[in-house]
């Protein structure tokens, strides 16, 4: 328990730090409310002993002006209450949100630095989790962190007026405080592992959710909506155990807390009725006192509040800290790209090696990234200035990881890449990305019109994206749009087809004008004719671009002027196209597949229509 409240200590130290200014605010209203309600506590006294009891008793004249008086000191209190419970509600709230946006921003910005070897080995769904209830969990304690504050300083003001008004009773109803941050503390413990449990399920129902989401097309192409649905069942019911462990705990020690300024002000009562029958304190002190005692009944729950809330606090946190701290960087060097037309692109030895999935983001370690074997093993590759060359190869011949080693997607494991003779690793950031372009087979369109996915935070004319979508051969289906370049195209393009979309894919490639473009199988949703007329369109432009493109159709290849033959991660044979399929009996199987079963294709419809 000790190392959790040490914990959750040290994080809201950290975000005091982080946001003062609105803490402060609050802060000020906190201790004006508790100051505030201490001095209401004894005006009540000084009213019932100086207005009340005489006109009840007929001890003493009461004034028509003592009544005023009396009423507009109440109500200048309960002025100065209000507009400090107003300081530290609304300052509090601003402290507790500034904070989480501040820490998804920078969770935001860790994510796109961190290297795409590292989210392959992190669910999305988990990082969703992370940066939405993690960070919320992190700081929701700050929410309650001012009025606990501001409950210390009405503990200790509502004490001196106890003291000061009879030490006998406000020793007896002082005892409360001690009782109820005993049972406070005790709840803590109890509650510090369940809501870590709880803390953790949230995110794996998280990830069931958004990987559910995501392959909703494979879900429902194959029936398997009982299944996804079972699966998210199971997982929602154990976070619903969890949270009803949580609850049980919660609803048991909730009546104690609750109970236990009652009881004392109870026996304040019981003991002041003797004091005052004895004529050792007044009625005035008595009902001071006692009314002291009731309004510490709910601030003083803002401990068990801030205690419950303090194991959420340290187990966000790890979570979250796991991630800003994370070091699986990727590095850059000081050197720009030379300038000039089209790059020449070489590469040697590269081996890669995808990470397996790494455990949950517990910040224990757990998130350690175990390698898989090897994908590409010491492939070595040279594409000359200006020229294009196709790589082919099988299913898991490494191709896609080849293309993101060119364009640094993703670094070898061994090996280089150099661009112009620059190893990658040595380019200033920005420089890879200004120069080269990967369009790949799986499209991501965004849910924006046609010219904010074409020109996609690049300031560039209408006339350039036109000329983009032209050589991409995607301008006439753009201009039947009812909008043109600001038609929406919807969530991931649900408006376009699969080769619209990868032609808008290919013309945000083209309107940055690359001096290397790398397609991995980037025109497979196209038809062979459009395929061939965006493909010339590309040779015939002049850009200075060097092309490498992933292919398996002979379309495609032969518009190459050298073919790399890749099998099991291997470079196995390469050269101009015709003589790798004379001498390579497996690239001439590859290439050759799609020709055998279009045609065997032809055969049958040949024979279904006679």
């Amino acid at each position: 328990m000790s190392g959790t409240f040490v914990s959750g200590v040290r994080t809201l130290a950290r975000g005091v730090r982080e946001e003062p200014r609105p803490f402060r605010i609050a802060i000020v209203g906190s201790v004006i409310y508790g100051i505030g309600n201490a001095a209401s506590g004894f005006l009540v006294g000084r009213v019932t002993e100086g207005v009340v009891v005489p006109a009840v008793t007929g001890s003493g004249p009461v004034t028509t002006a003592q009544v005023w008086l009396a009423g507009a000191a109440l109500m200048a209190v309960t002025v100065v209450l209000v507009g400090g419970v107003l300081l530290r509600r609304i300052f509090g709230g601003a402290f507790t949100f500034a904070l989480q946006a501040r820490y998804r921003r920078h969770l935001a910005r860790r994510y796109l630095d961190l290297p795409l070897s590292w989210h392959h080995a992190h669910p999305a769904g988990r990082l969703l989790a992370t940066a939405g209830s993690d960070v919320e969990a992190t700081w929701q304690a700050t929410m309650v962190l001012p009025f606990a504050l501001g409950t210390a300083v009405l503990i200790l003001f509502a004490g001196i007026a106890m003291v000061a008004a009879d030490p006998v009773l406000a020793a007896v109803g002082l005892l409360v405080v001690p009782a109820l941050l005993a049972a406070n503390v005790v709840y803590q413990r109890r509650m510090s592992p369940l809501v870590t449990r709880v803390q953790q399920l949230r995110g794996e129902v998280s990830a069931t959710a958004h990987e559910s989401f995501e392959g909703a097309l494979v879900v429902k192409t194959l029936g398997l909506a009982g299944e996804e649905v079972e699966r998210f069942r199971a997982d929602a019911e154990r976070l619903r155990d969890a949270n009803v462990a949580a609850g049980r705990t919660r609803g048991a020690f909730d009546p104690v807390i609750e109970a236990l300024p009652s009881l004392g002000t109870l026996l304040v009562l019981v003991v002041g009725a003797t004091r005052v029958a004895s004529g050792s304190t007044s009625v005035g002190d008595l009902v001071q006192i006692a009314y002291l005692l009731s309004l510490l009944a709910f601030p003083v729950r803002s401990f068990g509040w801030l205690l419950a809330d303090l194991p959420r606090t340290v187990a966000g946190d790890a979570r979250v800290q796991t991630v800003l701290r994370e070091d699986a960087t990727t590095p850059w060097g000081p050197r720009p790209v030379a300038p000039g037309g089209p790059l020449t692109v070489s590469a040697s030895g590269l081996s890669y090696r995808h990470p397996a999935p790494a455990a949950d983001l517990l910040g224990d370690g757990s998130g350690d990234v175990v390698e898989h074997p090897p994908v590409l093993s010491d492939v070595t590759l040279e594409v000359a200035a200006g020229t294009t060359v196709a790589v082919v190869g099988g299913t898991g011949a490494g191709k896609s990881t080849l293309a993101g080693l060119l364009v640094r997607l993703v670094d070898p494991s061994t090996g280089e890449v150099l661009l112009d003779g620059v190893d990658v690793r040595q380019l200033a950031e920005g420089q890879v990305a200004g120069a080269a372009s990967l369009v790949p087979q799986s499209t991501f369109v965004f849910d924006d019109t046609v010219r904010g996915n074409v020109a996609l935070g690049l300031e560039v004319s209408d006339e350039e994206v036109w000329q983009a979508l032209r050589l991409a051969r995607a301008e006439a289906f753009v201009r039947s749009l009812p909008g043109g370049l600001d038609e929406l195209v919807g969530e991931r393009g649900s408006t376009l087809s699969g080769g619209q979309r990868q032609r808008l894919a290919l013309a945000r490639a083209l309107v940055r004008r690359p001096r290397l473009l790398v397609l991995d199988d980037a025109t497979s949703a196209l038809d062979p004719a459009v395929e061939r007329a965006v493909l010339d369109g590309l040779a015939e432009t002049g850009l200075g671009t060097t092309v490498v493109v992933v292919a398996y159709r002979p379309a495609t290849i032969a518009l190459a002027d050298e073919v790399v033959h890749l099998e099991r991660g291997r470079v196995v044979d390469r050269g101009p196209a015709a003589e790798v399929e004379a001498r390579d009996a497996g690239y001439r199987e590859l290439v050759t597949a799609y020709a055998r079963a279009a045609a065997a294709r032809a055969v049958e419809d040949e024979e279904g229509a006679a």
